[in-house]
């Protein structure tokens, strides 16, 4: 049987369940956005590699757990960019307000990991939406020039979307734009 002929025999011969399956595989691999449904796609989520690094995890992470909601989601996240690390699910647990165990279907999706002050993934981040000069200070690659013109340009043209909009707005060379991302947030 050529090769052909085996691989069309067999995609016949697949059930309506195994398409979905090939379907949800993959959404689960293309779209970092999507909410998992049920504790089997969490299962599946788990057996393509996909983790969420309970102390790196965005809003966005957090609500791809089934049941967790958006006002949860947001304290979680808010927590650990405020300095709160996850060590364990029990953390997670007592801030959500529920018991271990209810919690305990996402322990394989979840990964805790520690970062120290030093590291990079803790750095202090700042909006520079809401960031005086003073603060725009604080960020190492900042001198006074361009926190000015990042203050002043918000003033007269409004709020930045993005990084790239920051780019943009202020011509920044991409230097300079990569020095910056791991210290500005919008």
């Amino acid at each position: 049987m050529a090769f052909l002929d085996w691989l069309t025999s067999v995609a016949r011969t697949r059930s309506p369940l195994a398409a979905s399956s090939t379907t949800l595989r993959s959404r689960l691999i293309n779209d970092p956005y999507y909410r998992l449904q049920s504790l089997e796609e969490v299962q599946l989520a788990v057996s393509l590699g996909i983790k969420i690094d309970a102390n790196q995890a965005t809003v966005d992470d957090w609500l791809r757990l089934p049941g967790i909601s958006i006002h949860q989601a947001r304290s979680l996240a808010e927590l650990t960019q405020s300095g709160v690390q996850f060590c364990s699910l029990e953390d997670v647990a007592a801030v959500l307000g529920v018991s271990v165990s209810r919690l305990q279907p996402f322990a394989p999706i979840l990964r805790f990991c520690y970062y120290d002050a030093a590291s990079l993934v803790t750095v202090e981040q700042v909006n520079p939406n809401t960031a005086s000069v003073e603060a725009l200070l604080k960020v190492p690659p900042i001198d006074l020039f361009l926190a000015r013109a990042i203050v002043q340009n918000r003033l007269v043209v409004g709020p930045y979307r993005s990084l790239a909009d920051l780019q943009r707005r202020l011509a920044l060379p991409s230097a300079v734009t990569t020095d910056l991302m791991h210290y500005l947030r919008f």
